[in-house]
Parts: C-alpha cells; structure tokens; sequence
C-alpha cells in the first residue's frame, strides 16, 4: 500500500536537501551535449523516443511550489503506477518547480527527456542534470496558446510527444498543454498544488501590482482524471 507519509519524510530529507545544488547543473548558455536544436519544420512527433510510454510531467517552473516535498510525494506517487523499462519521463528540462521530478525518476531507473523553447537558451536557464537529452524548440514564447487558441510549437511538441499528462498545480502553459491533450483523448490527471508564496509576493511587489489573493493553480482546487 502507498505510504504517503514515508514518501514525505524521504523527499524531505535527501530529494529536497539536493534538489537546488546549482554546482550540478549545466547552464542553457553552455555548449552540453545533451542539447538538440530542433529545425523548424520538424514533426513534433518524430521528438518521441520510439517504443516508449512518454509520461510527462507539468507544473509550476518559476513560480516554484509552496510545499515541494508534497509535489515530489504526488509525483512519486504518479511514478509507481509506471515501468521504466517501458516508460520515459518527460517535462520542461530546467531545474525550477516541477523540474525536481527529474531526480525523482531517474532515481528509479526511468529514462529522461525534456522539450523547451528557444527563450530559455537566452534567459540564463539551468537544465536539470538527471535530464538525458533536451529538445529545444525555435519559439519566441515560452509556450501555452495564442488569442487565436494554437499552441505554440513548445506546447504542440510537448503534447505530441506525450502519451500522459499529469499536472501538479500548474499556470497557464500548463492548463493550455493539459487541456490541448485531452481535446485528443490523451490520459491527462491534474493534481492541485499552490505556487511558492513568497516568490508570488515578490514578483508582484516588482511590478507594482497587488499581493495575489489566492495562490492555487488556474486548474482548479479539485483533483481529476481522464478518460
């Protein structure tokens, strides 16, 4: 039976302590083998490691999570239900917020990939160093869908290389992917989880706007999963 409250106590105590080691991480603006510039024209499909369940993970980055041992518990959780020798674990290749879960997975012999667009090469980003190769994505936005409701080729590429999705809080790239997956059918699972506080007020207060007044997932509060 799944022990939720060992899984706390075991992310808290060694997958949270080494989750922010900077030191490990190789730089987006470094040359790193791992790293794939896609070419524009390129079928998002043919990014899927052939034979291969894509499980992808989605989620806060940035916006971190106010309890991360909670997330990486969920995540755990979502990981046990899967084969490694069967299943690649895919998510946003940076360290930040739901990119903890590389560790987590690799941790349990699952292999790992990551698709992001081109803006993280030119923002400093740090890629995770449990991700095995990094799909870079010509996009000038970070993802999620446009007025005219199209993802963008970030987002188109992560739900067509993904076979599930599974959402531990998330903002709106994350509802946009999640929503666009299961228009197609696809197994899609949201798990509610609040952004980091303190970096939420911090953000706002630099641009001068209001404290927010909830720190949930525009996906709602209440946990569900299709089909």
């Amino acid at each position: 039976m799944f022990d939720r409250r060992a899984l706390l106590l075991s992310c808290g105590s060694s997958l949270l302590a080494t989750h922010h080691r900077g030191a490990a991480a190789a730089t987006a603006t470094g040359r790193d083998p791992r790293v794939i510039r896609v070419q524009r024209g390129t079928a998002p499909a043919s990014l899927r490691p052939p034979g291969r369940h894509v499980l992808t993970f989605l989620g806060y980055s940035g916006a971190g999570y106010q309890n991360l041992a909670a997330m990486l518990a969920e995540a755990a959780a979502v990981l046990a239900r899967h084969d490694p020798a069967r299943t690649t674990v895919n998510i946003g290749a940076t360290t930040d917020g739901i990119g903890a879960v590389y560790r987590l997975a690799r941790s349990r012999g699952f292999p790992t990939m990551g698709i992001v667009s081109s803006q993280a090469l030119n923002s400093g980003a740090a890629w995770a160093p449990e991700v095995e190769r990094i799909d870079v994505i010509d996009d000038a936005t970070w993802g999620g869908a446009g007025p005219d409701g199209m993802l963008s080729p970030t987002s188109a590429a992560m739900v067509a290389v993904s076979d599930e999705m599974v959402a531990i809080g998330g903002g709106a790239i994350a509802r946009d992917e999640l929503m666009a997956a299961r228009r197609e059918g696809k197994r899609c699972r949201f798990i509610p989880a609040e952004s980091n506080h303190q970096i939420a007020r911090e953000k706002a207060s630099k641009a001068g706007k209001p404290v927010p007044a909830s720190f949930d997932s525009v996906l709602g509060t209440r946990a569900w999963e299709s089909p």
